[in-house]
């Protein structure tokens, strides 16, 4: 058993100091991670809903804002029960773009369709920040397996959207005729080289296999 002084003192890792080296490749991979993820989501919905390049490149900046003040709210937090304290970026998730592209072409498509998203977005947030604290205490009942099969469930669902950027296609059910193979060898071997490196290293190196990927 050890010594009381010492259990006392012990820190735990959320809360540890690492050294300025690691600190920058994690924060590098964390925001290269999130960058990729927020440009893709407003990718995803333009080629959906048939967007002009403007509008594009308008949702890609306004998701980069927004992300930007959510991100600093999550670090810096308001007042005593909103945001999370942490050195974190506020992503983007990809559950929410099924549900969007659907609403915005049942709304007509193109630009059309975008004010029926945003109102659809702004309503989802407000009920979702008032049922927060209600979820909140319902975090002992969603166990590790659960959460992680949610998540498993997620990241099967967008492998055809990552099996399409590969090869080019206009749809998840479409391919470029002929396939680029060059674009095949780039996509699987960020995935193999992910994969190696989270099985052949351990500790610092195989948490940034992410950053070597990409």
């Amino acid at each position: 058993m050890q010594p009381a002084s010492k259990t006392q003192n012990a820190v735990h890792p959320v809360d540890q100091m690492l050294p300025v080296w690691k600190l920058g490749f994690y924060g590098l991979q964390h925001v290269l991670t999130f960058y990729a993820a927020a440009v893709i989501v407003p990718v995803l919905l333009a080629g959906a809903m048939g967007l002009p390049r403007a509008a594009l490149e308008h949702l890609i900046e306004a998701d980069l804002f927004t992300c930007g003040i959510a991100s600093f709210i999550q670090s810096a937090g308001l007042g005593r029960y909103i945001g999370v304290k942490l050195p974190l970026l506020q992503g983007v998730t990809f559950v929410a773009v099924t549900p969007m592209i659907a609403i915005g072409v049942a709304a007509g498509g193109g630009v059309q369709g975008l004010p029926q998203i945003f109102g659809a977005v702004i309503a989802g947030g407000i009920f979702t920040f008032l049922a927060a604290p209600w979820f909140g205490k319902l975090v002992k009942f969603f166990p590790p397996v659960v959460t992680g099969s949610v998540i498993l469930v997620i990241g099967l669902a967008l492998l055809p959207v990552a099996a399409n950027d590969i090869v080019n296609g206009q749809g998840t059910g479409v391919m470029q005729n002929p396939v680029n193979m060059r674009n095949v060898a780039y996509g699987l071997g960020t995935l193999a080289s992910i994969l190696l490196i989270q099985r052949m290293f351990k500790g610092f190196v195989a948490s940034i296999a992410v950053l070597f990927g990409l």
